[in-house]
């Protein structure tokens, strides 16, 4: 299964460039292939805590979870336990891995990549700390 769309992150404290213990919440809205010709909406709601999170990276030891809602009524919980973050042409992106432990999909190795357009670190990493960012969202659940 293939959903995309985009994300929309917080974090608590802001990110500096810094390591430090940071809780992080994000919302997405995607569109998911289900089934062949099958496509459906979706929100997704994505919780946790890095222990070293920062404006260079979210930290390889963050335990996040995501819950996809479907508009068809089903759900599928994710719980990521890797994550890594590196900057390609022009664009950060994050990509956490992990494994649907309920509902749709459930068993299955989840992917989730995120791509935010940056030529460079923004400004607030050097001040007050960055609170939040967006970028396109990709989440792939698979055997």
């Amino acid at each position: 299964m293939l959903c995309t769309g985009s994300s929309n992150s917080t974090y608590d404290p802001p990110l500096t460039l810094a390591s430090r213990r940071t809780r992080v919440s994000v919302r997405a809205h995607y569109t998911c292939s289900v089934a062949p010709g099958r496509n459906v909406t979706a929100t997704g709601t994505l919780d946790g805590t890095s222990p070293s999170a920062s404006c260079l990276t979210l930290g390889s030891s963050a335990r996040l979870t995501e819950v996809v809602r479907y508009a068809d009524g089903q759900q599928s919980l994710i719980a990521y336990g890797d994550g890594a973050t590196y900057r390609v042409t022009g664009a950060q992106v994050l990509r956490l891995t992990g494994e649907v432990v309920e509902g749709r999909g459930k068993g299955q190795r989840a992917q989730r990549t995120v791509s935010a357009a940056s030529e460079e670190l923004p400004t607030e990493c050097l001040s007050s700390g960055l609170d939040g960012s967006s970028g396109q969202a990709q989440l792939e659940i698979r055997p």
